[in-house]
């Protein structure tokens, strides 16, 4: 499994002063990285759009490389996008394949910072020009990342910048990339964020088997509900009986908020999440489909095999 999957959008990346060497530095600094070079895989444009998923879904962070053309990705990485980003893949009832990975934006610009000003002669920040590509992440699920762009990075013998100036500003790029990938991977925080993901993932799917929940459950879990507070595992599976009665399989989880707060050896957890269901007509909802809106309090540590576990566990309603 690749962990670290860049697309690399530059139609002609032989040609490039810059991006070759941000992709060199990435796969000399960096393990478990996948680069595909869209150039060379498709000058015709015709993606593989099978083989793109398949490599999208083996990674864990994925990564846009290209110059920054026109206030966009150019023509071939757009066509990579509107044709990998496919209905019930990246969005749609089905389309949660890319939900939950980190997603980072790195490019290299021509014009210089001061530019991209409402008083530059581009008018706009290039956060705001990223807006669309930004969005596109969001409805796909993915995690958007701080996006990772370097300015002054055109070279035009005699015209524009020296080419020892552009290269050493793109290796100074490729080590801000690869800390950030580095730090996505490593982070306490980052691997929280990713089992919160996982965790709601398999609530929404209501398995008849609990064993993954309590096997990222502490032995002298605190769980307090609505219902009542449960204690340790077999409290965890009294729950777990009444929600399976409650509410029906392949329901949604949407994580509206998460904040992950260091406290001595363990970490806080506080997240707001809204649960969109169809019940069961005996339930205490009589049948009816809920929208429920509540405030987590979760206390986690790492075990020993660097897994989470939850030692308690709080679920208030939000009250409007």
């Amino acid at each position: 499994m690749s962990q670290v999957l860049v697309i690399s959008g530059h139609p002609d990346l032989n040609a490039s002063y810059t991006n070759t060497v941000i992709l060199e530095q990435i796969q000399s600094n960096l393990s478990d990285v996948e680069v595909r070079r869209l150039d060379s895989l498709y000058p015709d444009y015709r993606i593989d759009v099978a083989a793109e998923q398949q490599a999208m879904l083996a990674a864990d962070v994925i990564v846009l490389q290209f110059p920054f053309y026109w206030y966009a990705v150019p023509a071939l990485m757009k066509k990579w996008i509107d044709d990998v980003f496919s209905f019930n893949f990246a969005y749609g009832p089905e389309g949660d394949k890319l939900k939950g990975k980190d997603f980072i934006l790195s490019f290299t610009v021509g014009g210089p910072a001061e530019s991209y000003d409402p008083l530059g002669y581009n008018h706009f920040t290039v956060e705001q020009i990223l807006h669309p590509l930004q969005q596109t992440a969001y409805l796909a699920g993915m995690n958007y990342r701080q996006p990772i762009y370097t300015h002054r990075m055109v070279y035009i013998p005699n015209v524009y910048n020296e080419l020892e100036d552009v290269q050493a500003r793109a290796k100074n790029h490729a080590e801000r990339l690869c800390s950030q990938i580095s730090e996505l991977l490593t982070s306490p925080t980052t691997r929280i964020n990713k089992f919160i993901t996982e965790w709601f993932a398999r609530f929404d799917v209501l398995p008849e088997d609990s064993d993954f929940f309590t096997r990222h459950l502490a032995r002298d879990l605190t769980l307090s509900l609505p219902e009542g507070q449960f204690l340790g595992h077999e409290g965890f599976r009294d729950w777990y009986r009444i929600a399976l009665e409650t509410f029906k399989p392949n329901c949604q989880h949407l994580v509206e908020q998460i904040e992950v707060i260091p406290n001595g050896d363990k970490f806080d957890v506080k997240l707001r999440v809204r649960l969109l269901a169809d019940t069961y007509p005996d339930s205490t909802f009589v049948g009816q489909s809920v929208n429920i809106l509540v405030d987590e309090t979760w206390q986690v540590s790492f075990d020993t095999q660097g897994d989470v576990l939850i030692h308690n566990y709080l679920v208030a309603p939000v009250v409007s």
